[in-house]
């Protein structure tokens, strides 16, 4: 294979060393090294001598990843069904109570609460096997009337947590953020105290309070996991809650004030939902875990609020969120880690908790909408900024220009600088050639001027800015 040098004249050839590259795929070595060549040389698979290898490559490696996903996905039973099930409806619960929570601005009330609760939950603990001791129930209605222990102690402690936030930061003139801190830690404390004193023998896993058991859900009643059918009430009661006090809910949350003139307890109404909150926490808990619980009461509501500033819709796309969280997450708690980690070279592990996998995809959907969202995400913001910087530049140029024909009588032209040194260089040259196309300005040997068109767009931005002020 011959090939011509650089910098040489045409007559110049230089012979590359055959015997160094195999015959089937010669390439040009202009440094003629051995490593290079033997880096060229090496797998296809990293450096395929050929170009057509380079645009089948990414195809080949695309095509293995969806046939390990189709392989991981091919097992899918009916126990994963009701494992999507179970989390998609834990997940909508604790979304409803957790948009009207974003609009009120107290996002981490529902983190705050999922440990508030604690002493809530032990001293209802406490009581229920007091009772059992005391032999006031016997021990099967004690296994029967546990959750509603646990139920009551929680919403107590709800609202109980929400009016002590309110006195501290009345009291102590200090932010709401501030007194729900000192609320939040007070009183989780006393719930690991509680638990210290007189529940030291019980034994809490620490998978089970972090990931929850979603991927261990038994069939109870007519073949209904009883995880699925506790948080499929739930859901059923909080839609209920929501669609009953709808408009007491939405204005307390946007004017608390306006809703006490009009005659709506908006206090009452923030205890209401502290109390529904704290109530799905404790039933949402034991199903999928802290993280996720957490996770759902703020990334959904956060998600939809980017992308629809109405209400009604807002709580459909935070259902429907939530739904696909549920869905895309236990996919991929399936597919992913054996997709990444056997690359990785830990083949041993093959799957992940489906709900922290859920966590992640609501991250990612919250991401997708920051950047992306058609009105409120950051790309539209900046295409948006940058059309109002444009049009602005479009508009000093051409007062520039009929403030300088105003000053003489003569159709005066003004050089570049008259307006670069509020714009930038590339804003003005875009403004220029904007105008120029549109033929509102002219460009001359002396500068610009403006056309007929152009004397009407500013007399018509001068009016239009005249009636404003005068109104």
């Amino acid at each position: 294979m011959r090939m011509l040098r650089r910098g040489t004249s045409t007559g110049t050839r230089i012979e590359s060393n055959k015997s160094l590259i195999p015959k089937s795929s010669r390439v040009w070595n202009p440094r003629s090294s051995k490593s290079i060549h033997k880096w060229l040389h090496r797998e296809p698979a990293f450096a395929p001598a050929c170009p057509a290898a380079l645009l089948h490559l990414p195809y080949r490696t695309y095509r293995n990843m969806f046939t390990e996903i189709q392989h991981g996905l091919s097992a899918w039973g009916s126990f994963d069904t009701w494992i999507v099930i179970t989390a998609a409806l834990a997940a909508m619960a604790c979304a409803l109570p957790g948009v009207f929570l974003v609009l009120r601005q107290q996002s981490m009330m529902g983190d705050a609460l999922s440990h508030t609760v604690l002493p809530g939950i032990v001293l209802a603990f406490l009581m229920s096997y007091g009772l059992r001791n005391a032999e006031w129930i016997s021990p099967s209605t004690q296994l029967a009337t546990l959750p509603l222990f646990l139920f009551g102690g929680a919403v107590v402690l709800g609202v109980v947590s929400a009016m002590l936030t309110e006195f501290v930061q009345r009291l102590g003139h200090v932010e709401s953020s501030a007194a729900l801190g000192v609320v939040f830690t007070s009183l989780f404390a006393f719930g690991l105290l509680l638990i210290r004193l007189k529940a030291d023998s019980v034994h809490i896993d620490p998978d089970c309070v972090l990931y929850g058991n979603v991927e261990t859900v038994k069939l109870g009643v007519a073949g209904v996991p009883r995880a699925t059918a506790m948080v499929g009430s739930l859901l059923v009661v909080n839609l209920t809650l929501v669609l009953l006090f709808y408009k007491e809910l939405t204005i307390s949350a946007f004017d608390p004030s306006l809703a006490t003139t009009l005659g709506i307890r908006a206090r009452i109404m923030h205890y209401a939902l502290m109390a529904t909150t704290a109530a799905t926490l404790v039933a949402a808990f034991e199903s999928v875990g802290s993280i996720l619980v957490i996770t759902m009461l703020v990334a959904p509501a956060a998600t939809a609020s980017l992308l629809t500033d109405r209400l009604p819709i807002r709580l459909v796309v935070t259902l429907a969120i939530a739904f696909i969280t549920a869905l895309v997450g236990h996919a991929m708690a399936l597919t992913l880690p054996a997709l990444v980690f056997s690359r990785l070279g830990f083949p041993e592990i093959k799957d992940a908790s489906t709900a922290g996998m859920m966590a992640v995809v609501a991250g990612m959907l919250f991401i997708l909408a920051m950047f992306f969202a058609p009105r409120h995400g950051m790309i539209s913001k900046g295409l948006g900024q940058t059309r109002l910087a444009f049009r602005l530049a479009c508009h000093d140029q051409l007062r520039a220009l009929y403030q300088a024909e105003r000053k003489t009588s003569l159709g005066a032209t003004v050089e570049a600088t008259a307006w670069t040194k509020t714009q930038g260089f590339i804003l003005h040259y875009l403004a220029t050639w904007s105008l120029i196309l549109s033929q509102q300005i002219a460009r001359t040997a002396k500068g610009h001027k403006l056309t007929s068109r152009g004397k009407r767009a500013i007399e018509q931005i001068i009016t239009n800015v005249s009636d404003d002020t005068s109104t």
